[in-house]
């Protein structure tokens, strides 16, 4: 089947589910039979808000639906999935963890790696949190899961008496893990697979050392709620590349929004198309997500869409804060410490880190300040032009809560 082909048969589910969509084809003159997806309008938060989070309670049988947060009308964020969304997405789940464990069970040479056979699920509520028992069950994988509402201490305990050699979790949970416990190597995790939030480099390198694994042990995935699964990280190619079934565009912001100032020349917003997907109209979906270093590469003989990192989000407030990238921030504070936890506001045009470390010394602190000032570019020039009063890192105490609730959620608070 042709691309195009698979395009407009695409165009036609949609427009099936989402009868509104094919309202809008027709207000922008769109053939829906003939059209290119260049010519597709973009689907962004306003055109979300106004069709498909406003509409009737979808009533079909066998839909899972799950609550988001709410829309700027006060009306909470319903997105369903069909059986067919559910199995494709458990699917491409099952088969990018199976290629990643088979791949690293036999990439250390000279080491005889230690089978995998338990495994625990502990992250938030959600797709993948409903999902994980059903994907590692047919992975062939004895499982547990944990809800992370529960106080750390029982983490901890679930850890220590399980004892998983694969850990699912999220990243801001795996620092609470890490945080409150004295040696994560006795848990014994031979294997991290990630979800949910950014997990810079650096950061996940660290974490290797404290659980004693190597780096290419640690799977980060990239997805959301809206798309479902849609890439994960290879150590092998230093990227991370979008899965099966999705055709991603990089588009500079101005073309999302013309307020939108624009991202720097390696950095543009990432907008995806899945054909695997039907309850929600991920066709020309806007993340909102902005990506580093977009680019197709061959793989196998294969061309497959990559990218290196997702350094940040741009919003629909249009705050200048939208330069500032926590990936980044991130990035800096792990070069100095490698337990860290961090909360990072941006309040009266002053940006706020605020850090959890048991090695952080307080002599540290105006080192960290002066590298983020100075390493980030888009924050110093913002410094230098007045846009921003200026940084302010401090320590947290040990027992202090970052989060708000019982797991942080990585982005810069305002």
């Amino acid at each position: 089947m042709s691309p195009l082909t698979q395009l407009h048969q695409h165009i036609k589910r949609i427009c099936h589910h989402h009868p509104w969509y094919k309202t809008l084809l027709k207000q922008d003159a769109i053939d829906p039979q003939t059209c290119q997806l260049s010519e597709l309008p973009l689907i962004t938060s306003d055109i979300l808000e106004q069709h498909y989070f406003t509409g009737e309670a979808r009533e079909e049988d066998g839909l899972s639906v799950y609550k988001t947060s709410g829309t700027s009308s006060g009306v909470r964020k319903a997105i369903y999935y069909s059986k067919e969304d559910d199995e494709r997405y458990i699917d491409a789940k099952t088969a990018c963890f199976q290629e990643w464990l088979t791949a690293t069970a036999t990439s250390t040479p000279n080491q005889h790696p230690a089978p995998i056979h338990k495994a625990l699920a502990d992250m938030g509520t959600g797709h993948a949190a409903n999902t994980a028992m059903t994907i590692f069950d047919r992975l062939g994988l004895e499982a547990d899961s944990l809800s992370f509402s529960l106080p750390i201490e029982e983490h901890i305990a679930k850890l220590e008496s399980t004892r998983p050699e694969l850990l699912y979790t999220m990243p801001s949970i795996l620092d609470a893990i890490v945080s409150n416990s004295e040696d994560p190597k006795l848990f014994g995790i031979k294997k991290i697979i990630l979800v949910g939030e950014i997990a810079p480099l650096y950061w996940q390198h660290n974490m290797t050392e404290r659980f004693g694994i190597e780096p290419q042990h640690i799977l980060d995935t990239y997805g959301s709620i809206e798309v479902g699964a849609i890439a994960s990280y290879s150590h092998e190619l230093g990227q991370y590349v979008i899965a099966d079934g999705i055709h991603a565009e990089a588009l500079p912001s101005e073309q999302i929004d013309d307020r939108f100032e624009p991202l720097q020349e390696n950095e543009a917003v990432l907008v995806l198309t899945s054909y695997v997907r039907t309850l929600f109209p991920v066709i020309r979906y806007v993340t909102y997500d902005v990506v580093r270093d977009f680019q197709t590469i061959c793989i196998d003989g294969r061309e497959r869409q990559c990218f290196s990192c997702i350094s940040k989000r741009i919003g629909t407030d249009l705050k200048h804060g939208e330069k500032i990238s926590l990936y980044d921030i991130e990035s800096v504070v792990h070069q100095f410490i490698h337990d860290a936890a961090l909360r990072v506001r941006l309040r009266d045009n002053k940006l706020f880190v605020h850090i959890q470390s048991k090695s952080l010394k307080d002599e540290m602190l105006v080192h960290i300040q002066h590298a983020i000032e100075h390493k980030i570019g888009e924050i110093g020039q913002m410094i230098q032009n007045r846009m921003l009063e200026g940084i302010s890192v401090t320590r947290a105490a040990e027992n202090e809560q970052l989060e708000r609730g019982t797991v942080k959620s990585k982005k810069i608070y305002s």
